[in-house]
């Protein structure tokens, strides 16, 4: 019996591996290209804010093609002849990236209590790839393809606020800019996923947010409440 309320994480960089597997894709896209391999480096650091002002400024793009044009703009950037092409070759390996070795078994204690949901900058068909890596059922499932908008604009909290209605709800996730900030600022309790000692950009102790170094952390610290 799930009495302790909801759960809700965002996905890539919080249950899968979303740095290794975009790492491992601009390697296999530039050796297949035949470009210099000192490029992947230099794509991998331009990409992530590229991303962030293409969802900006095209919020109504669905994600496959908000990756061909990211990556179409950072090619650009850094002198690598990607063409129009050959750019949807992040959205074919996006749902063969994995979890973290901790997801798994974090998510399966914590489903045993709490009900599971997922908030996600992706379309519905790149995230039904992806959750055949989870051990655990998502019973809320909310993507920017179903609000037409990009976190951390409001609009996937403000359709899991609406769904969850009056339960308990955390939110989960390891990107302030994307998650913990928009959070914090609709007043939702939440938790950062800081795994790699980043320098947090607020004092959250006073913002209703907790921060924890892995998800087995998560789960010891919230088993108290159970």
């Amino acid at each position: 019996m799930k009495t302790a309320g909801v759960i809700t994480f965002d996905c890539y960089g919080t249950l899968i591996d979303w740095e290794t597997g975009i790492r491992s894709a601009f390697h296999t896209a530039i050796s297949r290209t035949g470009a210099s391999h000192g490029l992947e480096l230099k794509a991998f650091f331009l990409y992530d804010e590229e991303e962030r002002r293409v969802e900006r400024e095209k919020p109504h793009l669905l994600y496959r093609d908000v990756l061909s044009k990211t990556s179409l703009n950072v090619a650009r950037k850094i002198g690598w002849n990607l063409t129009e092409a050959d750019s949807n070759f992040l959205a074919k390996e996006l749902p063969t990236w994995t979890p973290f070795p901790d997801t798994n078994f974090s998510l399966s204690k914590l489903s045993r209590q709490y009900t599971l949901g997922i908030l996600s900058n992706v379309d519905n068909d790149l995230l039904a790839g992806t959750v055949k890596h989870f051990a655990s059922p998502f019973d809320i499932k909310i993507t920017a393809e179903n609000v037409r908008s990009y976190k951390p604009a409001p609009a996937h909290f403000e359709e899991a606020r609406r769904i969850i209605g009056d339960r308990p709800w955390i939110h989960v996730a390891a990107s302030q800019y994307h998650d913990i900030e928009p959070a914090m600022h609709l007043g939702i309790k939440a938790v950062w996923v800081n795994r790699r000692g980043a320098h947090p950009a607020h004092d959250y102790s006073k913002r209703n947010v907790s921060e924890v170094r892995s998800l087995s952390q998560l789960v010891n610290q919230l088993r108290s409440d159970w």
